[in-house]
């Protein structure tokens, strides 16, 4: 079986220089060299003792992850379990693993630390993250290596990768007024989430651009689920039909996906009577009739950016930006048209 040694002897370099490669300590060598003993590996058909790395580089080459919360009928969230399913693809391609875990509801820091103190992982994962987030405080008080998918307190220094929602939604509502549009309103979330706050700001800026008043009974908010959507539909159909949005915006798909069912069992066609912009880009909205036009979060690029800012921050690399901000597109389909 080749060893170490057949590898430098193959890329003319010395044994260290093999393992700074292996390690990927880049910063000790040219990029030359690292494809040179990269090339020579693949040659002698070199396998690396992973277990024996790990436990001489004191790693486990585990990242933690806390699965989200499962969650009941009315609440649902397609998009983060395809955003594990792409951040598992590349922690792999990375060497590392994710290892999932769950916690208590309103207290986890006990189970992070305990995780810490066994030494189960090198770093930490967090996503749906939230304002005054008790994880991000007590990872970055005891100074442990983490990454997040999404923001939290404006004041606060720490890594993070996150969906730039507030553009999303502006191009959204642009889409509606350049269709003609000029009744637009949005269902939303409660104020305090962080991302649903941004994509209500992106649906306002939308509106003052075009030249539009901002209507407070234009928007109305509620929780994750399909019966906002209805719900909201409800009200606003009340309305006078000189006064009654002509296209709505919903901060997610699933929100959305309550607007199509209300506004069809009340015998309207979406697209024609009612223009609909979903968010996120859940896989199944394609297959709706009509299907949904949506704001696609650009999940894949957020698992492998959320991977290099981590590998920074292990190595600590202070090239790599330790905060970005991922564009979304504007996915059209038949749930839009001009106005009636």
């Amino acid at each position: 079986m080749p060893t170490i040694k057949d590898v430098a002897r193959e890329a003319g370099v010395s044994i260290a220089t093999v393992s700074y490669v292996l390690n990927k300590k880049n910063n000790f060598v040219s990029e030359k060299t690292r494809q040179q003993v990269l090339e020579a590996i693949q040659r002698v058909g070199y396998t690396p003792n992973t277990t024996a790395r790990n436990l001489k580089a004191n790693q486990t080459r585990l990242i933690g992850y806390a699965w989200h919360k499962i969650p009941d009928y009315h609440h649902v969230n397609p998009m983060m379990d395809s955003f594990i399913y792409y951040l598992a693809q590349a922690a792999e391609a990375s060497g590392y693993h994710l290892l999932t875990f769950t916690h208590p509801s309103g207290k986890p820091e006990p189970v992070y630390d305990e995780m810490i103190r066994s030494g189960r992982v090198d770093a930490f994962i967090l996503a749906e993250t939230i304002r005054d987030d008790g994880r991000i405080e007590f990872l970055r008080s005891i100074d442990y290596p983490f990454v997040c998918f999404g923001r939290s307190n404006p004041d606060w220094d720490f890594p993070w990768v996150d969906t730039d929602g507030q553009t999303g939604m502006r191009e959204a509502v642009n889409y509606l007024v350049e269709m003609g549009h000029r009744r637009i309103a949005m269902a939303a979330w409660p104020e305090g989430s962080i991302s649903g706050d941004f994509r209500t700001a992106g649906y306002v800026d939308g509106l003052v651009n075009a030249g539009l008043p901002v209507r407070a009974e234009y928007l109305v908010r509620g929780e994750h689920n399909e019966q906002t959507g209805r719900e909201a539909v409800r009200y606003w159909l009340e309305m006078p039909s000189a006064e009654r949005p002509t296209a709505i915006v919903a901060v997610s798909d699933i929100v959305a996906i309550g607007i199509l069912n209300e506004i069809e069992e009340r015998g309207m066609i979406p697209g024609r009577d009612l223009s609909v912009i979903g968010f996120d880009y859940t896989p199944l909205v394609q297959y709706l009739r009509p299907a949904l036009t949506t704001i696609e979060q650009a999940i894949p690029e957020t698992g492998q950016a959320l991977m290099r800012m981590l590998e920074a921050v292990l190595n600590k690399d202070d090239s790599v930006p330790m905060q970005l901000l991922l564009p979304p597109q504007l996915i059209p389909r038949n749930s839009c048209g001009a106005p009636p």
